[in-house]
């Protein structure tokens, strides 16, 4: 009834083909809205992705860096638990081979390398020996995890230089050059999938974290573009988006609706491949974890990801999070 007079007067004052045209698009992106939103829905709650067996077969290979703790330690074990072998890449020696030693006796017939490798170093020698461990095998997955953020929010201005030279060396370089040495081989069998870690922080732009942020957002583009590379190869991309996950690198120890554990986070992850209504349609995007994903799509949505109220909140909760280590920081050396 009072859509009816309402569109009886507009008539009166725009005349009758405006309105209708007026009509006819707000009806549309009542759909399309109304669209989106069950493709998330059925994305996150409903949908299984691709099964990992179209990668490789049992017995086939799987690539992790900084793979002794956190989320990529998660992803060799939860791997390892569906069949595949694991070549496991991270810093300390003594945490690969302990990890290495459980997989093993958890999973017998499981077979496991290691490779100790320093990312922020940079070597050529290590990504030498990384090629010649990979080489003759038949790699289906490469877990792109390694990765480092600042040690608490700090404005780019105040960035210690070599925390900024460390964060693009291992996030970005150590990034592309792990996928150098792995891909081609993909290639060659014409199957594969390269998981590469993102963020939130790189998904939204995050004051306090530019640097970090900046290359989060750079693995999101080159992921993407790589993608569209490989697919006719048969080879995948994924890139993972997540908000808070309980980790050394968040500094979060609890879990919550909000914050999975590193198990929780990877078994969606490995749940959700090539779902990209999980991150609002992202080409060759997954934001795996359910309540990510609904916040993922209401940012994307409903308020934008370049929105200034977005940002300023985001900016003011990194605030809060340098107050509060600030302070934990002073009374530790207050107590030495």
């Amino acid at each position: 009834m009072y859509v009816t007079e309402f569109l009886a007067r507009a008539d009166s004052f725009i005349g009758p083909y405006t309105t209708h045209t007026l009509a006819f698009f707000g009806a549309a992106t009542v759909v399309v809205c109304a669209l989106k939103f069950l493709n998330a829905f059925l994305s996150l709650f409903i949908l299984s992705g691709t099964n990992l067996r179209k990668y490789g077969p049992k017995g086939s290979w799987t690539v992790i860096t900084g793979a002794s703790d956190g989320i990529g330690k998660e992803f060799a074990l939860q791997l390892a638990a569906k069949g595949f072998n694991i070549v496991l890449v991270s810093r300390t020696a003594s945490k690969l081979a302990a990890l290495a030693t459980e997989i093993e006796n958890k999973y017998p017939g499981i077979k496991t390398k290691t490779l100790a490798m320093d990312f922020s170093k940079d070597s050529a020698e290590d990504y030498k020996r990384l090629a010649e461990v990979v080489d003759g095998l038949d790699v289906a997955i490469l877990v792109n995890n390694v990765g480092k953020s600042h040690d608490m929010p700090v404005s780019f201005l105040e960035t210690a230089e070599s925390e900024m030279e460390d964060i693009i060396t291992i996030n970005v370089k150590g990034t592309l050059k792990v996928t150098r040495a792995v891909a081609p081989g993909m290639v060659e069998r014409k199957r594969g999938l390269i998981l590469t870690m993102g963020s939130f922080g790189g998904f939204l732009p995050t004051p306090l974290l530019a640097t970090y942020s900046g290359s989060k957002a750079f693995l999101q583009h080159w992921s993407t573009a790589l993608g569209a590379e490989l697919k006719p190869h048969g080879v995948h991309t994924q890139l993972v988006i997540g908000y808070l996950i309980t980790s050394a690198m968040s500094k979060v120890r609890k879990s919550s609706m909000m914050i999975p554990t590193p198990k929780q986070f990877v078994k969606a992850t490995l749940s959700k491949i090539n779902l990209k209504g999980t991150a609002g349609g992202m080409v060759g995007t997954i934001t795996p974890f359910w309540s990510h994903g609904v916040m993922h799509w209401a940012i994307q949505e409903l308020l934008g990801v370049w929105n200034g109220i977005v940002l300023g909140q985001n900016y003011g909760m990194h605030a809060n999070i340098r107050k509060r280590a600030l302070r934990k920081k002073e009374r530790e050396a207050k107590k030495a």
